[in-house]
């Protein structure tokens, strides 16, 4: 799951109450039937910062609420508001999540190109192009993602 540093950063998750926020304002129709459809209690994903000096996952977190409408969707003063959503047939979803890790030094974007062409082949975050702010990741990579930041896999 990938955020803008400035924007929401693993720091502002590890300073939110029990380390755990809503992750709003994703507005892609993909991710967001990813959010609504796919994402279960207990789930785990990585924190990626995108668009910083340093790209990169710093962490992992575990969803702790599945998906659900996201109410920033319908507020008027909100930067995520939509006025074609409704609150009887919402657009737009979130999750909420919880840190359950951060890495001593972030997996940055750098090494994991340094593996795109054997156990990261598949990872589509790298994939040319690839703008999406949520995508799955499988077992054996989350794995490896782990060995690269030297912590055993949560």
């Amino acid at each position: 799951m990938k955020s803008e540093p400035d924007t929401f950063g693993i720091d502002h998750l590890a300073r939110s109450p029990r380390r755990s926020a809503a992750w709003d304002g994703v507005r892609n129709y993909q991710s967001r039937n990813m959010l609504r459809d796919e994402f279960r209690r207990g789930d785990r994903a990585f924190f990626y910062h995108s668009s910083c000096e340093l790209p990169g996952i710093y962490g992992t977190m575990r969803v702790v609420r599945r998906g659900h409408p996201d109410p920033t969707a319908f507020d008027a003063r909100h930067r995520h508001y939509d006025a074609g959503s409704e609150r009887a047939n919402p657009r737009w979803y979130q999750v909420t999540v919880q840190l359950l890790s951060r890495f001593a030094q972030p997996v940055t974007l750098e090494t994991l190109r340094e593996h795109s062409g054997g156990p990261l082949r598949n990872l589509i975050v790298l994939r040319r192009g690839n703008r999406l702010s949520i995508t799955p990741v499988s077992v054996d990579e989350w794995k490896f993602i782990h060995r690269l930041a030297a912590t055993p896999p949560s």
